[in-house]
């Protein structure tokens, strides 16, 4: 395991609520609405809204930027990205994590360590996925060597059998999972369900929890990663979860792409606290 604060230690409570921001499309991209500041007023109005709420942390994802570029993203789209979280950062005082879709790990990791940011997030860290970008393949080795080369300790969430994407090898995701966190050497993983906003399965969660727990790594943070509510987020922590990444539930009208809700912010922490 990756030395430094340990990844839960980050937040001010046992069980974190992570909220998305998944930003609109950014200057490059086919939806791209010639707007450069709204994209950024947006993220700014969703992240207060997030933390006035009561949330742990947040991430930032360029959701809007379909098709994905697989792993390797344009200068442009570094540069935006590091000038929105530099303003989030700025703006809120709950940790911030940053995921370059589709895969560019790299690219987050810098990002996150120019603007001190909390955390990244990496769909395939480890072993191949087939996804709508192609295969793509996980580079633990370059990530860690990287993280160690520019000198942060930034800390790395890794999905496990990540949504949008059919895993190739490491069928049972429990045996996934102890690879991510043995081999690939992340400091937490994700847990979801096939797509955004899709609910993920708790024998999952309860396989992944159990496999880690058995090969002594029960300290590394399980997240649910997709389809989490406030009707099921306690069922979500008492299958083993140590936190929850909610989206979708918290934006108005249930759509993905909307603003964030504060209401529906407010009504989500509670549930997560059992309240």
């Amino acid at each position: 395991m990756a030395t430094g604060t340990p990844f839960l230690e980050r937040f001010d409570v046992d069980s974190p609520v992570v909220g998305m921001i998944h930003l609109p499309a950014l200057p490059g991209a086919p939806a791209f609405d010639g707007d450069r500041e709204a994209v950024r007023t947006r993220a700014l109005e969703d992240a207060r809204r997030l933390e006035s709420g009561g949330i742990d942390g947040v991430i930032l994802e360029n959701f809007g930027d379909a098709p994905f570029y697989p792993d390797n993203v344009p200068k442009h789209v570094v540069a935006e990205l590091t000038a929105i979280t530099t303003a989030v950062t700025d703006a809120v005082e709950v940790p911030v994590g940053i995921n370059v879709l589709r895969n560019d790990a790299a690219a987050a990791l810098s990002i996150a360590a120019a603007v001190d940011a909390s955390f990244v997030r990496i769909n395939v860290h480890v072993g191949t996925a087939a996804t709508d970008q192609g295969l793509l393949e996980g580079r633990a080795h370059e990530t860690l060597r990287l993280r160690d080369r520019i000198g942060t300790d930034v800390r790395i969430l890794a999905d496990v059998h990540v949504k949008h994407a059919t895993p190739v090898g490491y069928e049972d995701i429990g045996r996934a999972a102890v690879e991510t966190i043995d081999r690939g050497r992340a400091d937490g993983v994700v847990v979801s369900g096939s797509g955004t906003s899709v609910e993920t399965q708790l024998a999952d969660v309860e396989r992944v929890t159990e496999t880690l727990a058995a090969r002594g790594h029960d300290r590394a943070p399980v997240f649910v990663g997709s389809g989490v509510t406030s009707e099921t987020v306690r069922d979500c922590l008492e299958a083993g979860a140590d936190g929850v990444i909610v989206g979708t539930a918290l934006k108005s009208d249930d759509e993905t792409a909307n603003p964030v809700s504060s209401e529906r912010v407010t009504h989500f922490v509670a549930a997560a606290r059992g309240q």
